[in-house]
């Protein structure tokens, strides 16, 4: 249950800017700006547990509304429904929602329907909620994922984004150190789960710099280098950061390049923190000049797909606009990334997309432009069966690991110039 009226305030705020105007929530930084850091990630949770479970709120509701309310009175309805079927007071959901809507002129008139609707979700809602269907992908996105993976595939992809995503955490130095430190559980791949909730900057080691957050696919493209101590690498947009970590602290010479200059000030907040150096360079990645490096990682700019299990938002706030201008740029850089290493050095491709366009489809492209350009053959013994992909590169999805709460959705290669 939310612990301050302003944390569900915000939180229908939240709800209003995604799902009445399209926008993300790392957009809206603003709406949460004035409040307590408890409070806020109170309003968070909040809005991201009403995105993942808003089929199942409207299907409850939908009998009990006549006509659609406005989309704030929907959304404090959509609000109070979830917080109930995760139990929370019925007492004080109900009246905070109340109080919700008859704090507003536009929408006073309606808190009847709202105490009248939500008395009825008290029992409704925590009896009938694990019975409800599992929230699907919208149809733009779902379809082209059917096409490509399977309905059955699909189905569990969308299990996965229903329960969220875990913690992981990069150690700088030693994974089982950190393990002990955090109470985390060491995964196959090296990453470090953290097995509950958690304020990460309270963490032990946090301060010191003993690690960062990614998630553990994340954390593979810069795996498939091996040993890079002693390497020039180039981070091809590289903000937020967590690569240029992972390469600094294996001992690479890293240039960190990202077109935008806020972004990449997270990054040189992170480099800091953890005591790891990176040359820093604030470009267009389509004109800068440098080189040749031993290799090029490129995290290119993707749809993001992969990443529905902490961004339910996404998915809401478009369309599928825009993608095909993303799979253009993803060419582009490619391309422009191949020239910048030198003969016999090697390029990570990837992408946090579920979308083959925006992956293997890049690759069989890329080697249809570029002859002499192969798939390096990648025999890492934590990579699993099932993992690879036919054109040499790795396929990760959410459902994979469900015993141990997943993982994000990511495609990655490595290219090696002949």
């Amino acid at each position: 249950m939310a612990r301050e009226p302003d944390a569900r305030r915000a939180a229908i705020e939240l709800l209003g800017a995604v799902l009445g105007e399209g926008r993300r929530l790392n957009e809206l930084s603003a709406t949460l700006a004035e409040l307590p850091p408890a409070d806020r990630a109170t309003a968070q949770r909040l809005a991201l547990s009403v995105l993942r479970e808003m089929e199942r709120a409207d299907a409850l509701l939908a009998p009990h509304l006549r006509k659609g309310p406005p989309l704030k009175v929907r959304n404090v309805l959509r609000l109070g429904t979830v917080e109930l079927a995760q139990g929370g007071a019925p007492h004080g959901v109900v009246n905070a929602c109340v109080d919700l809507v008859a704090g507003n002129k536009r929408t006073a008139a309606m808190k009847g329907l709202v105490n009248a609707v939500l008395r009825k979700m008290v029992e409704e809602a925590p009896a009938r909620w694990d019975s409800l269907p599992v929230p699907r992908l919208p149809r733009w996105l779902r379809q082209p994922l059917v096409s490509a993976w399977g309905k059955p595939r699909v189905a569990a992809m969308e299990r996965a984004h229903l329960a969220g995503a875990p913690v992981d955490l990069t150690a700088k130095d030693d994974p089982q150190a950190l393990v002990d430190s955090v109470d985390g559980t060491l995964l196959p791949t090296g990453s470090v789960r953290l097995t509950g909730p958690a304020q990460v900057s309270a963490l032990p080691g946090y301060d010191t710099g003993a690690f960062w957050v990614q998630d553990a696919a994340a954390a593979l493209p810069v795996k498939l280098l091996g040993d890079v101590a002693g390497l020039s690498v180039l981070d091809l947009c590289a903000a937020p950061g967590g690569k240029t970590l992972q390469l600094a602290a294996g001992g690479a010479r890293v240039t960190a390049l990202d077109l935008s200059e806020a972004r990449l000030g997270r990054l040189r907040e992170n480099l800091e923190r953890t005591g790891l150096a990176a040359e820093i360079v604030a470009a267009d990645a389509l004109t800068w000049e440098g080189g040749p490096f031993d290799a090029v990682l490129l995290d290119a700019p993707c749809s993001a797909t992969g990443t529905i299990r902490r961004h339910p938002d996404l998915p809401r706030a478009q369309a599928g606009e825009g993608i095909s201008e993303l799979i253009e740029l993803q060419s582009q850089l490619l391309d422009r990334a191949l020239p910048l290493v030198r003969p016999g050095g090697r390029v990570v491709f990837c992408t946090c997309s579920l979308l083959p366009d925006e992956g293997e489809a890049q690759i069989d492209a890329a080697l249809e432009r570029h002859p002499g350009l192969r798939v390096v053959p990648l025999d890492h013994d934590w990579i699993e069966d099932g993992w690879r992909s036919s054109e040499g590169g790795l396929r990760l999805t959410p459902e994979i690991w469900p015993e141990r709460g997943g993982m994000d959705g990511f495609y990655m290669a490595v290219l090696e110039r002949g």
